[in-house]
């Protein structure tokens, strides 16, 4: 591959695209192909073809009539996951939301043939209640910055020539053919591109550290290791825009003197495996990847490595432990990676954002991408927004945008259990995942961004935001995410082996009235040591989410021990039923529904439960069909 041939494929793929009438991209990320968005893919191209008009599944170079042309294809994650599948129809941008097959023939008959909106398809915006058609007056997309992002929604993930039409590939071949070790190492420390796996380390400086490496071997990997709970971010680039990982490995692999690379991605994501595989090789066939690349002379390539799923494998060290064949562990550091990483070699380590990230910043210059952001965290970053909010799915926003902004507005607002928009419910976010901690409403102006973060105890890590209503207890959030790393540690070291045991069997001790003052003063005691103690970042995240909760709400914590209440209704073991008079209409259906008897009374006058025979299993509360049972 030289610069000629990747310039002809670009020109003759942008006169292909010139001559198309309108395209039709269907979202092809995980969540969308669950819900049948292929099958929509399929039914369309069909009913397109029957009606006469010319259309095209897949643009390739060697397809020569596109002119009025009608181009489906399908993309990556377009991020509104809650209302997938999605469609969008270009040039109208005209989005249509939860379309599915059945729909097919009215879509063409009325929109693609007549022009004409299907208002039933149209996105309803949750606080107005107006439809809206233009994904560009969407809040959900109007407020975000996508760049990232942007192409993940709209290319082809599995057409090589569509990315190279999209500049694809160009800041590779710049880094190969124009550009020295030392000016790529310069350039992105001069960026100041820092790690979006949750440390926020200079990308430049460990890029450096690792080329002044004297080895007649080094590596480059990604890690694609996404773990988090509520966490995808790492995932969607994958399977919307792989290209642009390996454009950004590539690019890395010149600046430190790497000849191979490796993608570790968790094997429960198979379409990103499958993807990025599929990539590698389209890359390899192009003469992109493998030997005397771009006829610099150099040599590069890589490998995609499943991975187990194990969570602490997302720990560089123990990431190398599993590609090397041994259990995945971490190790003490020093030696760091760059100095002794893979099979001991000097080793880059970025995770699938950062390298994305890479390509953009040598295309558009240092200027251009510290523009966006902060001084100090320039550039975007990618959440996965979930929880209570009206509008949940994979976001993308400056460093420094607020809470506000992201829950409120670009998320539509809180919602409540019933699914009812009420923004006066909102308590919490949980953001960075089990690393991360708790944001409460004195945060909701905090700029997102590392270093205000770390002031408050949260942190940004993958980039999860979990948003939590005032029904929900926050006693048993920290024993959700105290269970999971508990669950994940790999048992090397006693403090996060033993520390997170003994701290989750506290928590279920709160939860389920045993709990005494002691044990709340043990409980963060014994976080503070796990915090101090433990060999790796899994460890010493570990006990964030329920320090966090200490500190923001230890009124419920003190609640669930001294009063063995639990304020938000949730906790079964402290759960106190009660039979409303003045609702009760004595039909005595709880009664006969209780498995213990512990409800007793006459036909059509008020029934009464037994406190010392209850077993609390909420039973006779989801039977009744006048709200009578109340819980507390």
């Amino acid at each position: 591959m030289n610069k000629e041939k990747l310039n002809n494929i670009k020109g003759t793929y942008e006169v292909l695209k010139k001559d198309l009438k309108r395209r039709i991209v269907i979202c092809g990320g995980t969540g969308c192909v669950a819900n049948g968005s292929l099958k929509l893919l399929d039914a369309l191209v069909k009913k397109i073809t029957k009606e006469g008009i010319n259309c095209i599944a897949e643009l390739r170079q060697e397809d020569h009539n596109t002119e009025d042309a009608t181009y489906v294809s399908k993309s990556g994650c377009q991020g509104f996951c809650q209302m997938g599948p999605l469609l969008t129809i270009y040039p109208d941008n005209i989005l249509y939301v939860r379309a599915h097959a059945e729909d097919a023939d009215e879509i063409v008959e009325k929109t693609i043939i007549k022009g004409e909106i299907i208002d039933r398809l149209v996105f309803t915006d949750p606080k107005t209640k107006e439809k809206v058609s233009n994904e560009k007056e969407i809040n959900f997309y109007k407020r975000q910055n996508r760049i990232i992002l942007k192409e993940c929604g709209f290319i082809n993930p599995e057409n090589i020539e569509e990315y190279i039409h999209e500049n694809g590939y160009q800041a590779a071949m710049k880094a190969y053919v124009d550009m020295t070790s030392k000016d790529i190492i310069d350039e992105i420390k001069a960026s100041g591109l820092r790690g979006r796996g949750g440390g926020g380390f200079s990308t430049g400086l460990k890029w450096e550290l690792t080329e002044k490496e004297v080895n007649e071997k080094k590596y480059v990997i990604c890690n694609a290791d996404e773990g988090d709970p509520g966490a995808f971010m790492n995932r969607s680039v994958m399977e919307g825009n792989p290209h642009s990982v390996i454009e950004g490995m590539m690019i890395a692999a010149k600046a430190i003197g790497s000849d191979e690379g490796y993608i570790y991605v968790r094997t429960e994501y198979p379409l990103a495996v499958e993807r990025m595989k599929k990539a590698v090789i389209d890359a390899r066939k192009m003469g992109i990847l493998g030997k005397n690349i771009f006829n610099s002379g150099l040599d590069f390539d890589l490998s995609v490595m499943e991975g187990a799923g194990a969570f602490v494998c997302g720990e560089e060290t123990a990431l190398i432990a599993s590609i090397e064949g041994k259990r995945g562990m971490p190790n003490p550091k020093p030696p760091f990676p760059a100095q002794k990483g893979l099979w001991e070699k000097p080793t880059v380590i970025n995770n699938v954002e950062t390298f994305a990230w890479v390509p953009y910043i040598l295309r558009n210059g240092v200027n251009t991408f510290r523009k966006i952001g902060l001084e100090k965290s320039p550039g975007n970053k990618t959440f996965a927004l979930s929880g209570h909010v009206a509008n949940t799915g994979l976001i993308e926003v400056p460093f420094g945008t607020t809470l506000r902004e992201v829950v409120f507005n670009i998320g539509g607002g809180v919602t409540d259990d019933k699914g009812n928009l009420s923004d006066s419910n909102f308590k919490a976010v949980q953001i960075g995942g089990p690393s991360g901690g708790c944001l409460t409403e004195k945060h909701l102006d905090l700029p997102l961004d590392y270093e205000s973060l770390k002031t408050v105890g949260a942190m940004i890590g993958s980039g999860g935001i979990v948003c939590m209503n005032k029904d929900t207890c926050m006693v048993q959030i920290a024993r959700f995410f105290m269970q999971f790393t508990q669950n994940e540690s790999c048992g090397k070291c006693i403090p996060c082996r033993e520390g997170t045991k003994q701290m989750l069997a506290m928590l279920d001790d709160i939860i389920e009235g045993r709990a005494t003052e002691e044990t709340l003063i043990n409980l963060e005691k014994l976080a503070k040591v796990v915090q101090k103690a433990s060999l790796c970042g899994l460890g010493k995240t570990a006990p964030n989410p329920v320090l966090s909760t200490l500190q923001h709400f230890r009124d419920e914590y003190e609640a669930h021990v001294y009063q063995k209440k639990c304020p938000a209704g949730k906790c079964e073991a402290l759960m106190t039923y009660e039979i409303d008079p003045e609702k009760c209409k004595g039909c005595s259906l709880c009664a006969k529904k209780c498995p213990v008897g512990a409800i007793t009374g006459e036909i059509k006058k008020t029934f009464v439960i037994d406190s010392d025979k209850c077993i609390k299993c909420g039973v006779c509360k989801e039977v009744c069909k006048f709200n009578a049972v109340k819980g507390a």
